[in-house]
């Protein structure tokens, strides 16, 4: 754990890959973000295979065996979500009998940043 003041003002943050990401200024005060201070702070990571939109009365008729028609097109990539913000797309794969996804664009490091913002 680093022992730098976490309320420090410098120009960029050093992220967990010693990238440093360019920071814009707010109200005249620094607005350095050290990630060390949140690098074990758990978050909900989700991933989304479609969407659809149907009405009440169609939802109170689903039952075991229903097919609902997703949005999203069969081999098309899923959205990555972390605690509700777009992050990355990947791919299903299955590891150990168990689902998980192969990242295939992910948000560059900057953009994550400004989107916690």
């Amino acid at each position: 754990m680093s022992t730098t003041d976490p309320f420090a003002s410098p120009d960029t943050v050093e992220g967990p890959e010693s990238a440093q990401v360019q920071m814009g200024q707010t109200s005249g005060l620094g607005s350095e973000v050290n990630l060390d201070v949140i690098l074990d702070v758990p978050v909900t990571m989700a991933m989304e295979v479609g969407r659809t939109k149907i009405s009440i009365r169609n939802l109170l008729q689903l039952n075991q065996g229903s097919v609902v028609e997703l949005d999203r097109a069969a081999g098309e990539p899923l959205d990555v979500f972390v605690n509700g913000t777009l992050v990355a797309h990947g791919e299903v794969v299955v590891i150990n009998e168990k689902f998980g996804i192969r990242l295939t664009d992910v948000i560059s490091p900057a953009e994550r940043v400004r989107k916690l913002r």
